[in-house]
């Protein structure tokens, strides 16, 4: 993802300076969607001190940013953290919008060979809005060929805790999700969502099914040195 915000900054020449902070720990999404609510404040708690001070903030990760921008601000509401929660909810963007939004870059002058499906997360479409802006940079990227699978709205059954409580709908769910990306012809199943892509990557090893998963970041940082 460093590899990828350096090249946009060189393209559009936005001066920016990027920072990785390797104390950084969850942002409290897996224990808050399982009800473990003062955990999930507790590992906030950290998010917002790990963060604070920056002008932005970056993941490769609707669902982490949008739980940030959704549920802190009510984990943190009339608290000693309320003002730095609402800030950094302002803040925080996952990477191809603030690609595409914030430093205005579509074309990052990459070359990727493969014929490519793009899975919408769950998180990404319904939690954060993610719209059109991963399918616009990798409309940009050379040797690269953007087909649509049926149906991409449709969840892939990962879910978080959804995945091992209710095995069966998932792998199903996965099972028809990668047939969709067969059937179009692809090679890779591309997303934002690195969970979504574990999932995914999980049956697709146990079946030894002919296509690979590749996260967008990757795939955008593939020939970044």
């Amino acid at each position: 993802m460093l590899k990828v915000l350096e090249r946009a900054d060189q393209v559009r020449q936005k001066h920016m300076k990027f920072h990785y902070n390797p104390e950084q720990t969850c942002c409290g999404q897996a224990a808050f969607n399982s009800g473990f609510w003062d955990e999930a404040k507790h590992l906030g708690e950290k998010f917002i001190r790990d963060f604070s001070g920056y002008d932005y903030v970056v993941a490769p990760s609707a669902s982490c940013s949008a739980m940030v921008k959704n549920y802190h601000t009510r984990m943190f509401y009339n608290s000693a953290l309320h003002n730095e929660s609402n800030y950094l909810r302002r803040k925080i963007f996952e990477l191809t919008d603030f690609l595409v939004n914030v430093m205005e870059v579509e074309d990052l002058e990459v070359t990727f060979e493969g014929r490519v499906c793009f899975h919408d997360s769950c998180a990404a479409l319904r939690e954060y809005g993610l719209g059109d802006q991963p399918r616009k940079l990798l409309s940009h990227v050379r040797g690269l060929e953007l087909l649509e699978m049926p149906h991409n709205d449709v969840c892939c059954g990962f879910g978080g805790s959804f995945a091992l409580k209710h095995e069966a709908i998932s792998t199903a769910m996965a099972e028809q999700k990668i047939q969709h990306a067969l059937d179009t012809g692809a090679g890779y199943i591309v997303s934002t969502e690195s969970s979504c892509l574990m999932h995914l990557e999980g049956y697709i090893s146990k079946h030894n099914v002919p296509i690979q998963t590749i996260h967008i970041a990757d795939l955008l940082a593939k020939e970044l040195s």
